[in-house]
């Protein structure tokens, strides 16, 4: 399989908060952001795969300052590496108040997917290709991540026994 790049794959998706995706004081709730994030993630995967990609984990969450309604949320998304079947995404979340063009990052998320064939069993995945600097090093701190969600998978096996 020949490798893909990051920004073969990458995505940004782009969304008015509404009331509907709030609470009662305006504030975005971070379900709705988590949703948008496991969107593009997974528009993302899907790509770099060229086939469907479901999510294994969201491996981290941060939610740095709050999303008001009537703000253009932005959920740039990109694939960090890939292994056998499974992939590594990153994605960063913009508010952007529309009035004042004012843009902000409000979250942050490491997702992990993997990609199914037909049959819906995992299938493998192309490698990833890093073209810059800081694309290398999101790709060597890749492995630490893998490292230690394979570790926890291995002690909550353990300890379920």
């Amino acid at each position: 399989m020949e490798p893909r790049t990051p920004s073969e794959t990458a995505v940004t998706l782009t969304q008015v908060m509404n009331p509907e995706h709030a609470n009662p004081l305006g504030n975005v709730h971070g379900g709705w952001i988590l949703k948008l994030i496991d969107e593009a993630g997974s528009i993302v995967a899907s790509r770099h795969a060229r086939h469907p990609a479901v999510t294994v984990e969201i491996d981290s969450v941060s939610f740095r300052e709050p999303v008001y309604v009537g703000n253009l949320v932005h959920v740039q998304a990109r694939i960090v590496r890939a292994w056998r079947t499974s992939m590594e995404v990153e994605a960063i979340v913009e508010a952007e108040d529309p009035l004042t063009g004012e843009r902000r990052i409000t979250s942050h998320a490491y997702l992990v997917y993997v990609a199914l064939d037909r049959a819906g069993r995992p299938t493998p995945v192309p490698p990833v290709q890093p073209e810059t600097e800081e694309e290398w090093r999101k790709w060597h701190e890749a492995e630490q991540r893998r490292a230690e969600r394979l570790a926890r998978r291995e002690r909550e096996r353990l300890s379920s026994r």
